[in-house]
């Protein structure tokens, strides 16, 4: 049974920084690429970073390039998401994805407010 939990949200400052985690597990991780997205309130789930299965590619949204940074753990079954330079607009619930059945985890919020 796939599982996918997140966590490291919470609430910070704007310029602050958050590292997101996502633990993975009932399918071979090291596999499949994996995602982060995020739902901002009131709108539509949106694709955030993605990062291929041995960690060799990432690709990021522009509204987060340069600031976020998605990585992977295949020892330990576990993706991030660095978060710098947080702005406002980055208030959301964050869900990882794993690419190998379309799971998502159950969610974490980051709200970025002084």
């Amino acid at each position: 049974q796939v599982q996918l939990v997140e966590s490291g949200g919470g609430s910070v400052q704007p310029g602050g920084s958050l590292r997101l985690s996502c633990a993975a597990s009932g399918f071979a991780f090291s596999n499949y690429a994996m995602s982060w997205h995020r739902q901002p309130p009131g709108k539509e789930r949106e694709l955030v970073a993605s990062i291929t299965p041995t960690g060799s590619r990432t690709k990021y949204a522009d509204s987060v390039k340069g600031r976020f940074a998605i990585s992977r753990d295949n020892a330990h079954n576990t993706v991030y998401l660095q978060m710098n330079s947080l702005e406002r607009e980055d208030k959301a619930t964050y869900y990882c994805c794993t690419w190998y059945d379309g799971n998502w985890g159950q969610g974490t919020q980051v709200t970025v407010s002084s």
